[in-house]
């Protein structure tokens, strides 16, 4: 008996059968859903099986965008938290300025108020340096003989009387303040007009009023302005306040000390007061007069 010869292997239809099959199955369903929708619940129902797995497919790449974005974000925020801080700076710096910036604009104000009544013509000077020496009461300012400055000009702020130009650079000028020891300036009582000379002291930033007798009619609190005998200052412009009389049997003269209104310790700009040539004093001749002035004062209070 002849034993069944099986195959290892079963064989189905051949691939070509298969294909032809499968794609007139697939035009029919085709057709079919196209005409009559039946296959619309089970789209959706794989559609809803095969969510997960598109998220799963997708999250790498979320995940990348999403740290880009991070990133991205935080280089922003790192920059503009920079700019702020920036800007936080100069903001406290110039409120920092604001007083001062307060200050200087309200002393411009009085200066072009001062300005106003001033008969002649004036030029407003930046102060660029303060001497620091104690027994030297000078100033230098930044505008000079290119702008019209002259040694013997007066100088003043907005509430009187500051010195008198020294020397006169080219582009600066040197000012001596009323309280130096070389300057003099012809003054008079407001409440009286007591005519006197007020010399600097030189020291303390007071001023005094020497060759007065003891009986003088001058009190403390009286206002001293200008005469306007010497030329040089306007009659009328603001220069000490009389602070502390001393009278002493010994002596023919009273000692009358003077505390300036005006000063540079509180603002940056003066008024330089312009004057005719044939009024400006050399350099020369004002200190030579400074010192016979200062001579006679020594001179009469030894005596």
């Amino acid at each position: 008996m002849e034993a069944q010869q099986t195959s290892f292997f079963v064989r189905g239809p051949s691939p070509l059968a298969r294909l032809t099959f499968f794609a007139a199955l697939s035009l029919v369903l085709m057709a079919v859903d196209a005409r009559l929708h039946y296959l619309a619940e089970v789209r959706q129902g794989f559609a809803t099986l095969l969510h997960p797995l598109e998220i799963l497919a997708g999250s790498p790449l979320r995940l990348y965008r999403h740290i880009e974005q991070h990133f991205a974000s935080l280089d922003a925020l790192t920059q503009e938290t920079h700019l702020l801080r920036e800007q936080n700076m100069r903001l406290s710096i110039d409120l920092q300025r604001l007083p001062t910036l307060q200050a200087e604009n309200e002393h411009l104000r009085r200066l072009l108020d001062a300005r106003r009544p001033l008969a002649q013509p004036s030029r407003l000077a930046e102060i660029m340096h303060v001497s620091r020496d104690p027994f030297v009461q000078r100033i230098i300012v930044g505008t000079g003989s290119q702008q019209g400055v002259a040694a013997g000009q007066a100088v003043v702020d907005g509430m009187g009387v500051i010195g008198q130009v020294t020397r006169a650079y080219p582009f600066s000028s040197e000012v001596t303040l009323i309280t130096d020891r070389e300057l003099a300036v012809p003054v008079q009582v407001e409440r009286n007009g007591l005519r006197a000379i007020a010399f600097g002291h030189g020291r303390d930033n007071t001023l005094d009023l020497p060759y007065l007798p003891v009986n003088v009619d001058i009190r403390e609190g009286d206002k001293l302005v200008t005469s306007g005998i010497d030329g040089t200052y306007p009659n009328g412009l603001a220069v000490a306040t009389v602070a502390r009389i001393e009278r002493n049997i010994d002596s023919p003269f009273a000692h009358i000390v003077c505390t300036p209104i005006a000063g540079t310790d509180k603002h940056g700009q003066v008024l330089i007061l312009a004057t005719s040539p044939a009024t400006a004093i050399p350099q020369e001749e004002m200190h030579l007069t400074a010192k016979k002035k200062e001579t006679r004062h020594h001179a009469a209070r030894q005596h």
